[in-house]
């Protein structure tokens, strides 16, 4: 039975399987449900070791716990892939939005309903699938590369200690190519593989000056203002072109492939779409890119609120004694966030008045951004093992946001490469989150020649 095959006649298994684990409320930002991620953990365990991974653990944490599970390659020098993923989902407010109830999974049409269908446990699952497909196609009793799946609990609520969990266990998670399963596609119907994903730092800026409000007929326009100051500040963060102003912000950018930004180009990409999903009239940003290259390829500097003085009913004509803003930076490869913070205090010690005191809150160290190598073994093997599951060719996107992989190809010095089948449409994050059953069985179909591909290409 090919690997196809197999996964049809496992259809109803598999989703009845998935079925009991989105059933699960494993909320990792809610400590009411902590007892739910601790179930949710267990509940995988036991699926995966029902599956067949001769070994399976449950990894505590100083927070919740992340499962672990290696099925080794029949041949000792087989590659060894790490899985990704992780196994708590956001929280589900404004539950009043939901059609169904988050945490009973629910068909309609090609479609699955529930908190986590998407992101991340839907394409967790398939992983197993995959793997029993890759055997089933085999005839092996073990994968022809060594299997391990490291699956967290916290990935919803920061990774707070993924990193710690990482560095303590550096020799049993050792592999050659960490896969990533907690992306999207472009769509249906032109699948494609994440290359990169942004990183992210960002600040509060608090500029104070009078010790109280002032009455601005006695004090306006002889003492510093802190909101006129604030504006400036936030007004320079960017030039006529729309690039970050902030000198050394750009240190160490690594530009895109010219590869890359083709097969960008040849994405079906309606602007005017994407206008009415963004609720925007226009595009702004850096010239000299796309806006598909603005999102994916550049970094960026946004202002995400400003305050101060007064902003109640009727006017109050006063020199505020404060002004307050927050700001965030999306940073692409080659960025390190504590150097872009160390270069956006630089800026603002440097452009805030006599009479004023700047104080800067960056909310932690960042997060930096990863990106895969278009030129490796694995991302080749995974496009390939992909184009077979679907049957085209497969394009190359990247993401804005961002999450720990970065940490997972430092930590392990391993190569990362992205599989996964969730959609931008699968609202994610929001109510009414889905994903599609037939992307999920492609998934699995992708993984199990994937192992097939790398498998293949040791033998040679």
């Amino acid at each position: 039975m090919d690997a196809r095959a197999h996964i049809e006649a496992h259809r109803d298994e598999f989703l009845a399987s998935l079925g009991e684990w989105l059933a699960i409320p494993s909320i990792s930002a809610d400590p009411a449900h902590h007892d739910d991620v601790r179930r949710s953990a267990r509940w995988l365990a036991d699926h995966l070791a029902a599956t067949g991974f001769p070994t399976v653990e449950v990894w505590e944490t100083p927070g919740l716990p992340a499962v672990f599970a290696e099925w080794p390659a029949a041949d000792p020098g087989a590659p060894t892939v790490l899985v990704y993923g992780h196994h708590d989902v956001q929280p589900v407010d404004p539950l009043e939005e939901w059609d169904t109830d988050p945490f009973t999974p629910t068909r309609r049409g090609t479609s699955l309903f529930a908190r986590g269908a998407s992101d991340d446990k839907g394409q967790v699952l398939f992983h197993a699938l995959g793997v029993s497909a890759a055997l089933a196609a085999s005839g092996a009793d073990a994968p022809p590369v060594t299997v391990k799946l490291l699956v967290e609990g916290e990935e919803e609520s920061g990774s707070v200690h993924f990193a710690d969990l990482m560095k303590a266990n550096r020799d049993r998670l050792s592999c050659d190519v960490a896969v990533i399963s907690d992306t999207t596609m472009w769509a249906a119907d032109t699948p494609s593989m994440c290359v990169g994903m942004r990183g992210v730092t960002d600040v509060g800026i608090n500029l104070y000056g009078p010790a109280r409000d002032l009455h601005s007929g006695s004090f306006g326009g002889a003492v510093p203002n802190p909101l006129k100051a604030m504006s400036d500040l936030l007004s320079g963060l960017h030039d006529d072109d729309g690039r970050v102003a902030v000198p050394g912000f750009y240190d160490g950018v690594v530009e895109a492939d010219p590869e890359e930004r083709a097969l960008i180009a040849r994405l079906p990409f309606d602007e005017g779409e994407w206008l009415e999903t963004a609720a925007s009239t226009a595009t702004w940003g850096e010239k000299g890119y796309s806006t598909l290259e603005r999102i994916w390829l550049r970094p960026t500097a946004e202002i995400n609120g400003m305050w101060g003085g007064h902003t109640g009913a009727g006017g109050k004509t006063i020199v505020p004694r404060s002004a307050h803003a927050k700001v965030s930076f999306r940073l692409v490869p080659g960025q390190e966030p504590l150097h872009v913070q160390d270069r956006v205090r630089a800026y603002v010690e440097a452009n805030t008045p006599a009479g004023l005191r700047a104080e800067l809150e960056f909310g932690g160290p960042g997060v930096r951004a990863c990106a895969s190598d278009l030129s490796s073994a694995a991302l080749k093997a995974a496009r390939s093992a992909m184009e077979r599951a679907f049957g085209t060719q497969v394009l190359f996107t990247r993401e804005g946001g961002s999450g720990p992989e970065a940490d997972i190809a430092d930590i392990l010095d391993a190569p990362l490469v992205f599989v996964a089948v969730g959609l931008d449409e699968d609202r994610i994050h929001a109510p009414n989150e889905k994903v599609e059953i037939p992307l999920l069985l492609k998934g699995a179909e992708s993984i199990a020649h994937l192992w097939e591909e790398l498998g293949s290409a040791n033998r040679a």
